[in-house]
């Protein structure tokens, strides 16, 4: 896959589609000690916090990617070409604990260009990330009571903010106005 380097402020992508429907990889870990976890995400955002570009994810305690995100210091966010949306599927019902989601899915850990979490050879987009906070849902701070739904096992998120250390990804990603 060829992809460029693009400059946060030239980052473009249709974000309830990326994030609702597309999908990406959060893997963190160490690429040179080949010691990381992948796992699908469709809950998160991007934006400008603290003057920083950011992006921010959350993990249940629950989930084998969790102990990386908490040991680790850097993650990745991958969009991949929608003729792989089997292998996020995959790996969003799957446990690294359980199996090698690697190995099962045939997709190719790539060093990063800036940070110590690996992307994909077959993302489109591979996002960068340097974690700058964290904290955990608290329920008595749920203004909707909605919310709680999503939790019907107390299991909730930690969320970690990401300052976003570099973009590379195919030209549809890279606004050119």
């Amino acid at each position: 896959m060829t992809r460029v380097e693009i400059p946060f402020e030239k980052f473009s992508t249709p974000v309830f589609k990326s994030w609702g429907s597309d999908w990406f990889l959060l893997t963190s870990g160490s690429f040179k000690t080949g010691k990381f976890n992948t796992m699908t995400v469709a809950w998160g955002s991007f934006g400008v916090m603290w003057q920083k570009p950011f992006a921010m994810v959350v993990v249940r305690p629950s989930r084998h990617t969790y102990g990386f995100m908490e040991k680790f210091d850097t993650f990745t966010l991958c969009a991949f070409p929608s003729e792989l949306k089997k292998v996020l599927s995959f790996c969003g019902v799957k446990s690294g604990k359980d199996v090698d989601k690697i190995k099962e899915t045939g997709i190719t850990p790539i060093t990063s260009l800036k940070i110590e979490a690996p992307g994909f050879d077959e993302a489109e987009l591979i996002i960068e990330c340097r974690k700058n906070y964290s904290d955990d849902f608290r329920p008595k701070n749920f203004l909707d009571p909605a919310i709680e739904g999503n939790y019907p096992g107390k299991d909730y998120h930690r969320i970690y903010f990401g300052e976003i250390i570099a973009i590379n990804g195919v030209k549809k990603y890279l606004d050119e106005k």
